[in-house]
C-alpha cells in the first residue's frame, strides 16, 4: 500500500474539516469562545491550502481546520500529506456533496505525496490518510499508483529511459495482464514498411521500434491507443537550443500516457478490445540523422517532405496511426507532447485536443467536465491544410503559416480515414512549478477523463 494511505488505524484518527473561505466568518461565529480564541491567535482565515491544528484540553491534536476556495478546490488537499504532522487523518465526509468529490480530494492527497526517488532517498509520509476497505479505496490507490508510475517514466532521464526501456515496460504489462506484445525494431521496421519511424530513430545507438500490445475481448468495442515515444528529442540536425533541450526527456510523455491508460483498462478489466501502439525512438544527431528536405515514404503510401527535423513526433505517429486504422477501430486516441503552439494557446496546464468526430469530442469534453480533468478542444480548421503543401511530396511535415497545433493535427488527419472516430491530444506532460498535488516535473493530463469515457462504452 502507498505510504501516504492506510486502511487501519492503530491510534486516534484526526479529522480534517474543510471550510469554504467565504463561509468562514459564519462558521467561526458559531463556535465556542475557546475555539474562537485559538483560531484567531493562529491567524487562520480559511485561505485555500491553509490549515489550523486544533488540540484537545490535554494538548493532543484532535482535528484540523482546512481552507478551500470552493467545493471544487480539490487540488488544495494535495499539500496536506507533506505539511501535516505525523498521524492518521480522515476527511470529513459531510463536507463532500458526492463520493466523486471526496475521491478527488483523496487523489490530490496521494498525488501531492509523490516524489521522484529513483536517484535519491525519500522518506515515507508521516501523515497518512485513512481509506476505508471498500472498492472506492482500491480505486483511489489504483489511480494514484498509475499516475505516479507514469510520472516516474516521464521523469526518468533519457539514459535510463530508452526505446528498449519503454519496450520492457510494455512487455512487463503484457505478462501482468496476459496481453500479447509484438516488437518490430531496427531494420525490421523497413521490411515491415514503417519507414518514418525508422528514419527518425536510425541515428541513435538505441534502435527505433514499434511496440504493439493486444488485449481483451474480440467481441467488444475496438479501442486503439497510440503514444508518441520520443525518448529524447535533440531536435535532430535542426538542433534545439540548450534551454529547449533541457527537459526533452519528457518527449515520451505521450507514450507514458497511452501505456498508463492501457494499464488502467486492463487492471479494471474494461470490456474492450484494446490495441496499444508505441513508436519508440530517440531523435539523435549523428552520421545517420535524417535531414531537412528528405522525402519519406510512409506506411500509408503518402510521401512526406521533411521541413524541420525537430517536428519528428508527427512522423513516427503517422506510421503508427496508419497501422492502427487498418483494423478500423471504433475509437482511436493518440497522446503526444507535440507542439509548443498548444502551450502558447492554452498554457502548460491545459492539454489541447482535436478530433475528426464532433460526437466523440463532445463525449470527451463531457467526461473532462465531470471528472474535473482539464482539457480544451481546438478546431480542425481545414483551410490551414494549405500550409502543409509541398512541391516535391504529397505533404510537408510542418506548416509555414502558424497555427502549429492545428497544422500538426491536420498532418496526422491525412493518415486517419474520416470513418474512424479519432481524438488527438497535444499536451505538455510537465509542471514548470510546484503546486499542491502537482510537484515540479512530470505530470499526467486528461487520463482520468479519457478512462471514464471508455468506461461508459458498455
Amino acid at each position: 500500500m502507498l505510504t501516504c494511505f492506510t486502511k487501519s488505524a492503530e491510534q486516534s484518527v484526526i479529522t480534517i474539516f474543510p471550510i469554504i473561505e467565504s463561509q468562514f466568518s459564519d462558521w467561526l461565529s458559531s463556535q465556542n469562545e475557546k475555539t474562537k480564541t485559538w483560531v484567531a491567535s493562529s491567524g487562520f482565515a480559511a485561505k485555500s491550502g491553509r490549515f489550523c491544528l486544533l488540540p484537545s484540553s490535554s494538548g493532543a491534536l484532535t482535528s484540523v481546520l482546512f481552507g478551500v476556495k470552493d467545493p471544487d478546490d480539490f487540488w488544495a488537499f494535495g499539500a496536506l500529506a507533506n505539511q501535516l504532522p505525523e498521524g492518521i487523518y480522515q476527511l470529513d465526509a459531510d463536507f463532500f456533496k458526492t463520493p466523486e468529490d471526496q475521491f478527488r480530494a483523496s487523489l490530490a492527497w496521494g498525488l501531492g505525496a509523490y516524489r521522484f526517488s529513483k536517484y535519491i532517498e525519500s522518506s515515507e509520509c508521516e501523515a497518512k490518510l485513512l481509506l476505508d476497505t471498500s472498492d472506492s479505496a482500491d480505486h483511489i490507490e489504483n489511480w494514484v499508483e498509475t499516475i505516479c508510475e507514469c510520472r516516474d517514466w516521464i521523469n526518468t532521464p533519457a539514459e535510463d529511459m530508452t526505446p528498449v526501456t519503454l519496450a520492457d515496460i510494455v512487455k512487463q504489462l503484457g505478462k501482468n495482464y496476459s496481453a500479447k506484445v509484438k516488437m518490430t525494431a531496427g531494420d525490421a521496421l523497413l521490411k515491415a514498411n514503417y519507414h518514418a519511424i525508422h528514419r527518425v530513430g536510425r541515428a541513435s545507438m538505441h534502435e527505433p521500434r514499434l511496440i504493439d500490445l493486444r488485449w481483451g475481448d474480440r467481441d467488444a468495442p475496438k479501442v486503439a491507443l497510440v503514444g508518441k515515444g520520443v525518448c529524447f528529442d535533440s531536435g535532430g540536425l535542426d538542433i534545439k537550443p540548450s534551454v529547449g533541450m533541457r527537459i526533452m526527456k519528457k518527449d515520451m510523455g505521450g507514450a507514458a500516457h497511452a501505456i498508463a491508460l492501457a494499464r488502467m483498462i486492463m487492471q479494471h478489466k474494461l470490456p474492450l478490445q484494446l490495441r496499444l501502439l508505441i513508436p519508440a525512438v530517440e531523435n539523435a544527431v549523428g552520421s545517420r540523422s535524417y535531414r531537412p528536405g528528405d522525402v519519406i515514404q510512409t506506411r500509408a503510401g503518402i510521401s512526406v517532405e521533411v521541413e524541420d527535423t525537430d517536428a519528428e513526433g508527427r512522423l513516427i505517429l503517422c506510421d503508427a496511426l496508419a497501422e492502427a486504422v487498418t483494423e478500423k477501430p471504433d475509437y482511436l486516441i493518440d497522446f503526444s507532447t507535440l507542439t509548443g503552439s498548444a502551450r502558447i494557446a492554452l498554457g502548460p496546464d491545459i492539454p489541447a485536443f482535436l478530433s475528426n468526430n464532433d460526437a466523440l469530442a463532445t463525449q470527451i469534453m463531457q467526461a473532462s467536465e465531470r471528472e474535473r480533468d482539464l482539457m480544451w478542444r481546438l478546431p480542425m480548421h481545414q483551410a490551414y491544410e494549405s500550409y502543409l503543401k509541398s512541391e516535391v511530396a504529397d505533404i510537408a511535415s510542418a506548416g509555414a503559416g502558424g497555427a502549429g497545433a492545428i497544422t500538426a493535427a491536420l498532418f496526422l488527419k491525412r493518415f486517419v480515414p474520416d470513418d474512424v472516430p479519432w481524438v488527438h491530444f497535444d499536451m505538455s506532460a510537465w509542471n514548470y512549478e510546484a503546486r499542491p498535488g502537482r510537484p515540479k516535473g512530470a505530470e499526467v493530463m486528461a487520463l482520468r477523463a479519457v478512462y471514464h469515457f471508455l468506461k461508459t462504452l458498455n
